[in-house]
């Protein structure tokens, strides 16, 4: 059997208040994905999820995967290319091209995540077609 992969696909997303930190947004994320995918072995985070408490979210919903983070480097100068980093970088280059995500427009946070689902999910059905 292959391996299986989501390069650059949003399985899962919560959209926010401004005031809520990424690192403490996350426990939340982590809260819901329980059960809907007890597959993932790995997850990519950066500099900003390091600590004991995204951990402790982490293992207690999904005790069996492994967190890596891809950290900036600050004795290189200028642009360098990051382990697994360019994925996340161009999945939200990809989703900027829908005008609906360039600007903050929305209201409601349920209908930013509407909005950002459906661009996610062309993305996903482009993929689809092209193989």
């Amino acid at each position: 059997m292959g391996r299986l992969e989501y390069p650059g696909f949003v399985l899962h997303a919560i959209v926010t208040a401004a005031d809520i930190q990424d690192r403490d947004g996350s426990a939340m994320l982590l809260a819901t994905l329980f059960g809907m995918f007890p597959f993932l072995l790995k997850l990519y985070a950066d500099g900003g999820y390091q600590g004991p408490e995204f951990q402790k979210s982490l293992k207690r919903v999904l005790s069996q995967a492994e967190v890596q983070i891809v950290k900036r480097s600050d004795r290189n100068k200028g642009f360098v290319v990051l382990p697994r980093r360019w994925v996340v970088e161009r999945t939200l280059a990809w989703l900027s091209r829908c005008r609906t995500l360039a600007r903050d427009w929305e209201n409601l946070n349920l209908k930013a995540r509407a909005f950002l689902l459906l661009a996610s999910t062309r993305l996903m059905v482009r993929r689809l077609c092209r193989s």
